[in-house]
């Protein structure tokens, strides 16, 4: 009870910690303020990314993908996302209905940061990194103000996991091109697992917050953060947060789940109440790299789900060190550079290589020991095959003689024939305890107990 307890308050902290600190600064502006107000105040979060950039190299701007938002809700309605939320489920098993104030708050945020298209046709509100792609709104939580929310914090935690695996593979069977889930669990499933390799196989990108823990005790006891679960499954990209300096986020874990890392404080959204906020956590940088992801696959339609992270990871940079480290890993995500590495590694995939793979694998041939016993062909097998006829039959006619030779000698004692006594060691024809017609061989009964016909002398079983 306790573990699970742990378990839940670990995933309301990282889904509610951004409602949590966006809810205190008040409101960027309302949709009434001037056109450039909120575009202005999101364009460091964009430039840091490389997102203009980006889209001078993919002027799709995500036209043909959909990005599954695996939340709690998106509501269709707001203006930076009207007509772009093309199909929804709610998972959760509650009564709480798009038309509660508390329903898809932070799943409103998080669409907007990835395909908000702003409003006024374009000229005012938020512009997310993908503003033509659409949403699959696939609610698997509710938020901390839910007014459900005790019943769903009641439930089994193998209920509550079931969900979001039923949530993987319903964007999958609905041709989400990108899985994006600001949302975090502290213990691993099996369910949850199989359905990552289930859209992992199919040809997904799946993107996760690695958490926001960085400043918990086990951090600072131990110098890394709690893992989170999905970020840290195999063939998830788990994402960190950083500052406007590039820096780390405090709050970020900082585990080796985290491969990437983007923006993650004051990152500008657009609420489901129509008003805009500045929210914090490893949940709009996830939010941001499922953007870019999106971006990568508009543009290159069969590339791999293992091609885009490594089109994000190789291309990502460190604003204060070099290689890998633990709170940002490879580093944050550049966009265009991503992009063009996308293309290379597509043109790659598609050309053969002129060395065979027996060639380098272990060794080559040079390196494969012999067999230690040669193989046989057909000829050496009948060979053998009549050897072994010829050895049984010699066998079969020393016996033969020998059981002449020792009739012959009389060692061996046979029935008594009319008029002579009968040969030394043959037992009386008759006599106690033999029966005309049988064997001549001693039978002991059953050691104990009664023998039913038909079974064994062995020792009895426990069957019954």
């Amino acid at each position: 009870m306790l573990a699970r307890r742990g378990i839940r308050l670990a995933l309301a902290t990282l889904t509610g910690a951004a409602t949590a600190l966006a809810a205190a600064p008040a409101a960027l502006a309302s949709p009434s303020a001037p056109a450039d107000a909120v575009q202005d105040s999101q364009q460091w979060v964009l430039d840091m990314l490389q997102v203009p950039s980006a889209w001078m190299n993919a002027p799709g701007e995500g036209d043909g993908v959909t990005v599954a938002v695996i939340d709690s809700g998106v509501l269709p309605s707001v203006s930076d996302l009207k007509g772009s939320v093309t199909g929804a489920t709610d998972l959760t098993g509650l009564s709480t209905g798009p038309t509660d104030a508390h329903w898809g708050e932070h799943g409103t945020w998080m669409a907007s940061i990835i395909a908000g298209h702003g409003h006024d046709r374009g000229s005012a509100g938020i512009i997310g990194v993908v503003p033509h792609a659409k949403i699959l709104s696939i609610r698997v939580i509710p938020d901390r103000d839910d007014p459900h929310y005790g019943t769903y914090d009641g439930e089994p935690e193998q209920s509550i996991q079931r969900s979001l695996a039923k949530g993987i593979k319903y964007a999958v069977d609905n041709h989400a091109r990108v899985i994006s889930m600001s949302i975090g669990y502290s213990a691993p499933s099996g369910e949850v697992r199989a359905a990552v390799q289930y859209a992992y196989q199919h040809g997904a990108v799946l993107v996760a917050s690695s958490g926001n823990s960085g400043q918990n005790d086990q951090r600072r006891d131990h110098g890394f953060s709690p893992v989170s679960f999905p970020a840290d499954y195999p063939g998830v990209i788990g994402v960190g947060a950083v500052n406007r300096n590039g820096s780390a986020s405090g709050f970020s874990s900082e585990n080796l789940s985290v491969q990437v890392a983007a923006p993650g404080q004051a990152v500008p959204a657009q609420g489901r109440d129509g008003l805009y906020w500045t929210v914090d956590g490893t949940s709009p940088a996830c939010a941001l790299v499922a953007g870019v992801a999106a971006l990568i696959e508009s543009k290159y339609r069969n590339i791999s789900p293992a091609q885009v992270t490594e089109a994000l990871t190789s291309t990502a940079r460190h604003e204060t060190s070099n290689g890998y480290n633990v709170q940002t890993g490879f580093g944050v995500v550049d966009a265009d550079a991503a992009l063009q590495a996308a293309g290379r590694l597509v043109a790659e995939h598609g050309a053969a290589s002129p060395v065979a793979a027996s060639a380098h694998f272990g060794g080559g041939p040079a390196a494969v020991p012999a067999p230690p016993v040669a193989s046989r062909g057909a000829g050496t097998l009948i060979l053998f095959s009549f050897l072994a006829l010829a050895s049984l039959a010699l066998a079969l006619g020393a016996g033969l003689r020998l059981r002449v030779l020792g009739r012959a000698r009389g060692t061996h004692a046979g029935p008594p024939r009319p008029g002579r006594p009968p040969q030394p060691g043959y037992p009386p024809a008759a006599g106690p305890g033999r029966r005309p017609g049988t064997d001549y061989e001693y039978r002991r009964p059953p050691s104990t107990g009664y023998r039913r016909p038909g079974t064994d002398y062995g020792a009895a079983d426990d069957r019954a």
